[in-house]
């Protein structure tokens, strides 16, 4: 995903990368995001990987010192993308700013980049565009990743119909039923993708 200075996306591009890690697909994209990039245009990369984010700004050097071995004298994995992303790397003014990933209120790239990444890993193939054909992200969980608690300032709420957790849809979309929805309109899990509170019933 490529944004502006004011943060609107310009142009989008996934791809799938069959059985590989999740560190492996970060560092990809990376590594893709830098070429696609004109070298000389100071860059802000906002990733929600940390492991990315350390190799490049604080392990890279120490490993390149160690003869790319880590600290315990095991050779460094991923060593050929994170070589090519050094090289990538040389010269530019880039700087890496870590967003948590799967939030209520997130960074809203992150969120398309996020759908876009999940689905060419589920049809395995190749897909891009720009502003005009964004992927439309699924709204977030606000269930808490610790204790089942909801986050603070959740949107979410259960449904007074069939006890369904709705929340407000950060984006427009269309319910399995064929029939838009606005961004701030009420929506449910419907099937296996989000919609109308009322057609859930009907894909129970």
């Amino acid at each position: 995903m490529v944004a502006d200075a004011a943060g609107v996306p310009q142009r989008w591009q996934a791809g799938a990368l069959g059985h590989s890690t999740n560190n492996v697909g970060e560092l990809t994209a990376l590594r893709q995001l830098l070429a696609a990039t004109d070298p000389a245009v100071p860059l802000e990369v906002r990733l929600d990987s940390t492991y990315t984010r350390d190799a490049v700004t604080k392990w890279l050097v120490a490993w390149k010192r160690n003869g790319w071995k880590t600290a315990a004298g095991k050779p460094v994995a991923n060593r050929e993308l994170i070589q090519r992303i050094d090289a990538l790397l040389e010269g530019r003014d880039v700087t890496f700013v870590y967003v948590p990933a799967h939030r209520v209120n997130g960074d809203p790239l992150n969120a398309i980049a996020d759908k876009a990444a999940s689905d060419a890993a589920r049809t395995q193939e190749a897909a891009g565009g720009t502003a005009a054909d964004l992927p439309v992200p699924e709204p977030a969980s606000s269930s808490a990743s610790r204790g089942g608690r909801p986050a603070a300032g959740s949107a979410a709420k259960r449904s007074s119909s069939g006890g369904s957790r709705t929340l407000s849809a950060r984006y427009a979309g269309t319910c399995p039923c064929a029939r838009p929805y606005a961004k701030g309109d009420k929506i449910t899990k419907v099937g296996n993708s989000w919609g109308h509170p009322q057609c859930a019933g009907a894909h129970a």
